[in-house]
């Protein structure tokens, strides 16, 4: 079975389950996407290590890397490989040496240790059929739906702000280590940087 690539898209609020993130896949070189939802530590855990934020004590996955390399363990790659009632599933693919193994994940876990690994995330076309969207190039809710500039601003906190306040912002909330507002005021400097 081909394996196709994907990229980390964006992550934004989940609007079908409270407390949640919606984390956007994309299909390289495609408009398919693959939204996954995943809990609030997983997403502030990959947007951390996307945004090269300190924390200042390790997360669970900062430390599984630093285990990892000390024990010569490289993750090669990630594959989203099931999807069943709603719940994506995932394997690393390890090497340690010349022994190969594969290990069950959450997805969420997966690909936040393929960011911090550096290893390509893959799916398989089957899932892709199953569970992925076509988006424009348009600015998307995090499932999906279409928004007008005037609906995105209306349900943004930080639509006020200018870019630089933003950014003291975000220092401000990593400092007070409040991972979760960091990472929304990163996705509206994100945003503001494609428009």
């Amino acid at each position: 079975m081909d394996k196709i690539r994907l990229e980390i898209i964006g992550m934004s609020y989940s609007q079908s389950q409270s407390g949640a993130y919606a984390l956007i896949m994309g299909e390289v070189g495609s408009k398919r996407r693959l939204p996954i939802i995943i809990g609030g530590f997983e997403a502030q855990a990959i947007a951390i290590e996307l945004e090269k934020m300190k924390p200042s004590r390790p997360l669970t996955h900062d430390l599984f890397k630093k285990f990892a390399d000390t024990y010569n363990v490289i993750i090669k790659e990630v594959i989203i490989n099931k999807f069943h009632e709603g719940v994506f599933f995932a394997k690393l693919i390890c090497e340690q040496g010349d022994i190969i193994n594969e290990i069950d994940s959450r997805t969420s876990d997966a690909v936040a240790l393929a960011i911090r690994f550096h290893c390509p995330i893959y799916t398989y076309e089957k899932i892709l059929a199953k569970a992925g969207i076509i988006l424009d190039e348009t600015i998307a809710s995090p499932l999906g739906k279409q928004k007008t500039q005037r609906e995105y601003k209306k349900g943004n906190l930080y639509a006020d702000y200018s870019l630089n306040e933003l950014h003291i912002l975000l220092k401000k909330a990593i400092d007070n280590e409040e991972y979760e507002k960091a990472s929304e005021i990163r996705d509206e400097i994100n945003r503001r940087k494609k428009v």
